[in-house]
């Protein structure tokens, strides 16, 4: 065959032709009408072709890849019955090389990543931050790698956003308002991220995308199922992670255009949750990722119950399509129908939007492209039969599969290197001690300055006392001796005497006044 058997229709098989699977594909149809089985069967055709696939497992469904499946199970009659219808002669039980993943590391590997890896604008989603927020958001991370400052884990960025607020007057005058307020919700958000079991993506060692792109020794292509059963409970962090490892293998794969087969299919279940609420910047990144991730060789295969889920101008991407069945029962159902009818190459034969509703269990309406590139004429297909078991492994097995594959404990030891938050710890006590330094310095030199005016002042008054005493000491060497006291005594007795001789003579004696002056 030039491709992989999907299933039989009226006309022959239809078939999913490798060279243009990586144009994206679709597979939508209600609950219980054979998705998970059709999904089933178009890994193992990939896997068989050694084309590797990541796919989720919502429902813990798809782990049966890893394990071949058994004439005692329950479906035994039904698949063997339906291989018969078709004409699948080689139709035999058998496995499919696989991995395990898982973000919380319970049921699978770890799969990790660094903040730094992911950005502001997945990282906003994934925190449901509000415009004003992302732009703080953003700023932070400019911040960070202006400085060099690497941001591993969330401690990492809670630890930048804290130094953001301490300097935001500084960052405002840079790159605009940063406030306190935004800051203090933007904490909050990390704290709800980290309860919902974020903390666990955010670390090293981070996924390297080679060990998802790889074929085990028969050239068979590994088959990556991650555990999304815990994780949908987290659904904003689901569609993120999702949206991250198709960003990342956007990035780092090179060109190659449309080559004979794909390097690697990517299978998003859920897919209603990657677009629920996205803002407008957010959908034209999906979208840009989609129409130019098919040039690197990966294809992607979206699978959701309502086909009005995927936005137009995603859904104008994906080229192969299969259709299960649909309810007609409410008026969003009906458009579902109709949209569902409008997007296929129509089949004369069939009244398209009357058969969705009428398919079995298995059944699907199916056009894929063809080697020309374009769309097969839509055909009422009867899927093919799985070769896998149907069903979940059991917790021992999934075991065995983890510890004997080909990437062992290579993801299983966390690691903790320097980064952000050390360094900006360093910083802080590096500034701590300084202001310390300067405020012992400080008080150093007000000790020393008291302690020169003590000293002054100790000098003042020792001065004004020897001031004092000097001035005794000249007043008491200015005093007359005893000799000194006589001599004046015997002059002014002298004295005394000539005066009143002279007083007697002219016959008048002196008369002061009362202030001590002569009358003349």
């Amino acid at each position: 065959m030039d491709g992989i058997f999907i299933g039989k229709h009226a006309n022959g098989p239809e078939l999913l032709n490798l060279k243009r699977t990586n144009r994206h594909g679709l597979i939508t149809g209600a609950t219980g009408t054979g998705k998970t089985v059709t999904l089933q069967g178009i890994i193992e055709g990939l896997s068989a072709a050694g084309v590797p696939s990541f796919v989720a497992d919502v429902k813990g469904d798809l782990s049966g890849l890893a394990m071949a499946g058994s004439p005692q199970s329950k479906t035994h009659e039904i698949f063997a019955g339906r291989a018969a219808e078709i004409g699948q002669q080689d139709w035999v039980y058998k496995d499919n090389p696989s991995q395990f993943w898982d973000l919380f590391g319970e049921q699978g590997h770890p799969v990790r990543t660094t903040v730094s890896e992911m950005g502001p604008l997945m990282l906003a989603r994934l925190m449901d931050l509000n415009e004003v927020q992302e732009g703080v958001l953003t700023i932070a991370f400019h911040v960070a790698d202006k400085d060099g400052l690497l941001m591993l884990d969330l401690d990492d960025l809670q630890a930048m956003l804290v130094s953001c607020g301490e300097r935001a007057d500084e960052l405002t005058l840079e790159y605009g308002n940063i406030s306190k307020q935004s800051v203090g919700s933007i904490q909050r958000s990390l704290l709800q991220l980290r309860a919902q079991g974020g903390e666990n993506f955010f670390g090293e060692p981070a996924l390297e995308l080679e060990d998802l792109i790889r074929c085990d020794d028969s050239g068979r292509g590994v088959v990556n199922i991650l555990a999304a059963d815990k994780l949908m409970s987290s659904p904003k962090l689901y569609s993120t992670f999702l949206l991250w490892l198709l960003s990342e293998l956007f990035e780092t794969l090179p060109e190659i255009g449309d080559p004979e087969k794909p390097k690697l299919v990517f299978f998003f279940d859920e897919a209603h949750l990657l677009f629920n609420d996205a803002p407008k910047a957010l959908l034209e990144k999906i979208e840009q990722v989609v129409r130019l991730i098919r040039s690197k060789g990966v294809g992607v295969y979206f699978i959701t119950q309502n086909p009005i889920d995927i936005p137009d101008t995603v859904a104008a991407q994906l080229n192969n399509r299969i259709q299960h069945k649909l309810n007609a029962f409410t008026p969003r159902d009906e458009q579902a129908v109709k949209s569902a009818a409008d997007t296929f190459r129509p089949n004369p034969n069939l009244d398209v939007a009357q058969v969705i509703t009428e398919l079995k269990i298995g059944e699907a309406l199916v056009s894929l492209l063809q080697p020309d590139g374009s769309p097969s004429i839509v055909q009422r297909t009867l899927i093919k039969a799985p070769a896998s078991r149907v069903g979940p492994l059991s917790p021992q097995e999934r075991g065995v599969m983890i510890t004997t594959d080909a990437i062992g404990d290579k993801y299983d030891m966390l690691i903790d290197r320097e980064s952000a938050e050390e360094i900006l710890a360093a910083k802080s006590a590096q500034a701590a001690a300084a202001a310390e330094e300067a405020k012992s310095m400080v008080a150093a030199d007000k000790q020393a300055a008291a302690a020169a005016k003590e000293q002054a002042k100790a000098d003042a008054i020792a001065a004004r006392e020897l001031a004092r005493q000097q001035a005794a000491d000249a007043r008491e060497a200015a005093k007359p001796s005893i000799a000194d006291k006589m001599l004046q005594s015997a002059a002014r007795s002298a004295a005394t005497s000539i005066g009143r001789q002279v007083a007697g003579s002219f016959g008048k004696s002196l008369v002061r006044g009362i202030l001590g002056s002569l009358f003349k």
